[in-house]
């Protein structure tokens, strides 16, 4: 995986998806995550971060729970949010953000 910084800084849309095996709800959104994957992949990246195994990028970004989602850009945090979401919630926030011909 690269760097926390490389991730945040592409000039693509990245959603940061932080979870940990042990978290029910992280595993509730597994599903969920793999179907906006295949929907919405060429409009950004999701990238998963297993708390566990890299635990100075949660404590870097301030993480307090999982699921924790954030949206970057080019550095930038648009929307940062805890919780469970359904597909169509995070598609809905990621239009608001995303441009539909985002590159």
């Amino acid at each position: 995986m690269d760097s926390l910084a490389n991730v945040m800084h592409q000039d693509k849309w990245v959603l940061l998806d932080f979870w940990a095996n042990w978290c029910a709800p992280c595993k509730t959104m597994l599903p969920i995550m793999e179907q906006l994957r295949e929907e919405m992949g060429e409009r950004l990246d999701i990238v998963t971060v297993d708390i566990d195994e890299h635990l100075d990028w949660a404590v870097s970004m301030k993480v307090m729970g999982v699921p924790a989602f954030m949206l970057y850009k080019n550095g930038v945090a648009h929307w940062r949010d805890t919780g469970v979401f359904t597909k169509e919630a995070l598609k809905q926030i990621i239009d608001t953000f995303v441009p539909a011909c985002a590159s």
